[in-house]
């Protein structure tokens, strides 16, 4: 199952959008609601009392893929997404329909935002060696 991805989207059009699903039938039946734009990531949870979070695209750095043997039945995985944003951070969107399409439409458009806000990033590779190793 494939996620429905709008590769045309311009400006507030959403590129794609859905809802944070039960891992039981795969039902919508959450109150989270996820809406990737050209520039940002909106997530909206909540019923009695609303929460709104918005990450800027360029602040992605990386976008993974979970999915668990019952969620593979149903056609969901989850989103484990590294981002530089102060106040989400590093974040997991669970039960998304077609994670793997969402994945690569995540990404596409981060590289997309940060080529047109001119923004590079850059990877440091940890040394995993300590003082011990260094011969005297």
């Amino acid at each position: 199952m494939s996620a429905i991805i709008n590769k045309g989207a311009v400006g507030t059009e959403p590129i794609w959008q859905d809802r944070a699903r039960l891992t039981f039938f795969a039902l919508p039946w959450t109150f989270t609601k996820y809406t990737l734009l050209e520039d940002k990531l909106k997530i909206d949870s909540g019923l009695l009392t609303r929460k709104h979070d918005d990450v800027r695209l360029y602040r992605v750095l990386d976008v993974s893929v979970e999915e668990t043997l019952i969620q593979r039945i149903f056609g969901l995985g989850n989103l484990h997404i590294k981002s530089s944003d102060k106040s989400l951070g590093d974040f997991t969107m669970k039960n998304i329909k077609g994670a793997t399409d969402v994945s690569d439409a995540i990404s596409e458009a981060a590289e997309a935002a940060r080529k047109s806000n001119k923004v590079s990033t850059r990877e440091f590779i940890g040394n995993d060696s300590t003082d011990d190793d260094i011969d005297e």
